[in-house]
């Protein structure tokens, strides 16, 4: 049998190591998701090739830090399993820098995207209605947190990833109140990214999984939409 040139190897193996980090790590899956998301809004946005070019600097960065991190816990896992300080060392350094990459990424994307998600949210803004008055706001957060509660109490099996999450719910909710109520896309902005933070503590902690997670801020972002959309058309 014909054995694999070099190079193929090198590539099969590298392939193969990528495959494993998407399948065990739990932050890759994010990052590949993220990373889909990022790309098909760049696409949307129709971004300049510098811009697109930063984006995929980001995008690669993270992912790449994410592998060396990878790369680095099993080592570590390898060369000592019990408990050791200069272990933790190494695990945390590695750690660092996934985060640092991720620093990188975030503000990178907020720099690109703030000038096209500026224009389409002053689009949205000049169609826009009658505003949402305060004791509307209220009604439709507590509808928001009953409806989350019912659907995780009454139709979702216990362990099922289908539980969504009421506090991301509640979070990307506000977001959107505070996308229909203020003139300032740079607000507005913000306020996504402070629901996006949210997420991301919660799933570091590992009180929700991130289909859970996905599932509240969607159901908190439609169910505002919807409200929305229904008051402006009584």
């Amino acid at each position: 049998m014909r054995q694999p040139v070099k190079w193929q190897r090198s590539f099969r193996y590298a392939y193969e190591g990528v495959k494993y980090a998407l399948a065990t790590q739990r932050n890759m899956k994010f990052h590949f998701f993220a990373a889909l998301i990022v790309l098909a809004l760049a696409l949307y946005c129709r971004l300049t090739k510098y811009d697109v070019l930063f984006i995929l600097l980001a995008v690669t960065l993270m992912i790449v830090t994410e592998l060396i991190n990878t790369a680095v816990e099993k080592a570590v896992d390898l060369a000592m399993p019990n408990l050791h300080p200069l272990a933790k060392i190494a695990k945390d350094v590695a750690a660092a820098s996934v985060l640092v990459s991720a620093a990188f990424a975030a503000v990178s994307g907020m720099i690109v995207f703030y000038e096209p998600l500026d224009r389409l949210f002053f689009r949205v803004k000049s169609a826009e209605a009658a505003d949402l008055t305060a004791g509307m706001v209220w009604i439709l957060l507590s509808l928001i947190i009953l409806i989350v509660i019912v659907v995780e109490t009454r139709f979702s099996e216990k362990g099922r990833w289908v539980r969504p999450s009421l506090l991301t719910a509640v979070a990307f909710a506000i977001a959107t109140l505070i996308l229909f109520r203020t003139q300032s896309s740079l607000v507005t902005l913000l306020a996504y990214f402070l629901a996006v933070m949210l997420t991301f503590v919660l799933y570091d902690k590992r009180r929700r999984g991130f289909p859970s997670l996905l599932l509240g801020a969607a159901l908190g972002i439609f169910l505002t939409v919807l409200a929305a959309c229904l008051y402006e058309t009584i």
